[in-house]
């Protein structure tokens, strides 16, 4: 099909609210009817439109944003010295980029297919490691964004998909759902205690439990964040919760010569090759990261849309590559984000049945409303509305998806495998291994591996394994072992 024949189809094929039964069939419809450019202008109005529901990723993710980004930096801005007013300006600049370069542009317009490029979570921990190694935040963003760059090019990202069971991808969502969830209640009632009133972090909990609950039987899921966040805020403020906003307007300092500057900015100058040499082992397990998660980003829509939306669907690849571009963009111009697909945004979205395009071009609008106004950047921040907020909009529905994709076929093995490795070492390590197991037909179906061929069953899987194992053997990533990267270091 034609873009003119597809763009002339979703015209055409289009139907007013007004002719359904429900809510819940119109928005069927319009994933149904859509047929996304790829890499060509997509207009509102004549290619997707807005709907209200587009509002509620919009809001998770620019909390979302505001949070991993800050986190990211602060990350950086702890072992440098750096003080909270520079990660304030940074996390400022990061949105306003994200906002106008990317988020918009890309996602809203050149390729609705293409998710937001968001932040990389996981990589959090490993950030003050880059920092005693003798990296620097531009020269890992640079190598991060030329792999990932490579790897979307190549259809890897995709391949590495299709290489992972429904059971190994069921068993790492149950993992990493139930993990965020448990972080985040110990996050609440660790800030909680920190003033003397525990039972704040309960009753949020408790009442965010019995709000979800009826969210589900109301079929209404979709509201858990706003709705979840809104009613954080008001119990644990009426309950004597501190807050004050802080974070006055401002406009953040766009000049990439300030940030790269050896006395302003990170006050680290341009990174040399020692730099480039030391982030090489994080950068690689930085990009072997995306696959699973990007993966479970994916199944995530495909489990919430109706039939016959294929062409709505993220395509992994090109969610690589824009995450690389707005990487090395992001990072030359003096940003500390690592950059990943954007979970917070993908998964409320897929749950209100909306496609990426609509929701992106509003993600972007409040980024920049977020960043420049100041105020909102406390307000997501705030422990219950940021905790709440992750965990019914982002965890909860990992969970979620995970039992479901493991009610099937022999799933559980796989499942079971790849949650006991990933809580051994990490979610990379228990990934690739567990598809390394599955696809030679140890675990799991017997039946799946024998389709594989030689080159998925054991070659691809067997290589990714042996790399990704000394990646994070070098990096000290393996309980009891030192770090192998100390003992090469030259000064």
């Amino acid at each position: 099909m034609t873009d003119n024949n597809a763009n002339d189809s979703y015209l055409s094929r289009r139907k007013p609210s007004s002719e359904f039964s429900s809510r819940s069939d119109y928005l069927n419809h319009e994933l149904q009817v859509m047929a996304p450019r790829r890499w060509k202008p997509n207009l509102p109005f004549r290619d997707y439109h807005f709907e209200w529901e587009d509002m509620v990723p919009a809001m998770a993710a620019t909390i979302g944003k505001v949070v991993m980004v800050a986190a990211i930096v602060a990350a950086f801005a702890g072992p440098l010295g750096l003080s909270r007013e520079f990660i304030t300006e940074n996390v400022r600049f990061e949105l306003v980029i994200a906002a106008l370069l990317f988020v918009i542009l890309i996602s809203g317009f050149l390729n609705p297919t293409s998710n937001l490029a968001g932040t990389h979570g996981p990589l959090i921990p490993m950030i003050p490691l880059v920092v005693a190694s003798g990296g620097h935040p531009m020269a890992l963003g640079i190598m991060i964004g030329v792999l990932g760059f490579l790897l979307g090019i190549s259809r890897g990202g995709s391949l590495l998909a299709r290489l992972t069971s429904n059971g190994v991808c069921g068993g790492l969502l149950l993992y990493l759902g139930f993990i965020g969830i448990t972080g985040q209640i110990d996050r609440l009632f660790t800030w909680a205690d920190g003033f003397g009133k525990g039972y704040i972090a309960f009753v949020v909990v408790v009442i965010t439990i019995v709000m979800y609950a009826w969210l589900e039987h109301v079929k209404m899921r979709w509201l858990a964040i706003p709705l979840g966040s809104a009613i954080a805020a008001a119990v644990a403020f009426a309950l004597g919760a501190p807050f004050e906003f802080v974070t006055e307007p401002g406009i953040p300092n766009m000049n990439p010569g300030y940030w790269w500057g050896e006395t302003s900015g990170w006050q680290l100058g341009l990174p040399d090759f020692h730099s480039f040499l030391a982030v090489a082992p994080f950068a690689v397990l930085a990009v072997a990261m995306w696959s699973p998660d990007f993966l479970g980003h994916q199944v995530f829509q495909k489990l919430n849309y109706p039939p016959k939306t294929e062409r709505v669907l993220m395509n992994i690849d090109d969610t690589m590559v824009s995450a690389s571009a707005r990487q090395m963009v992001g990072t030359a111009l003096g940003g500390g984000n690592i950059a990943s697909s954007w979970g917070t945004y993908i998964v409320p979205a897929a749950i209100a049945k909306r496609p990426i395009a609509a929701g992106a071009v509003l993600t972007g609008i409040l980024c920049a409303v977020t960043a420049l106004w100041g105020y909102p950047m406390d307000l997501a921040v705030w422990p219950p509305v940021l905790s709440v907020a992750l965990m019914v909009g982002v965890f909860l529905p990992l969970l979620e998806a995970g039992m479901q994709m493991t009610r099937k076929g022999k799933t559980t093995e796989s499942a079971g495998i790849v949650i006991f490795s990933s809580a051994l070492v990490n979610p990379v390590f228990g990934w690739s291994l567990t598809v390394l197991l599955d696809n030679l037909g140890l675990i799991g179906c017997k039946e799946r591996g024998k389709e594989l061929g030689h080159v998925g069953r054991w070659i691809i899987p067997g290589l990714v394994f042996v790399v990704l194992c000394a990646v994070m053997l070098a990096i000290g990533m393996f309980p009891g072992l030192p770090p192998m990267l100390e003992t090469f270091r030259v000064d």
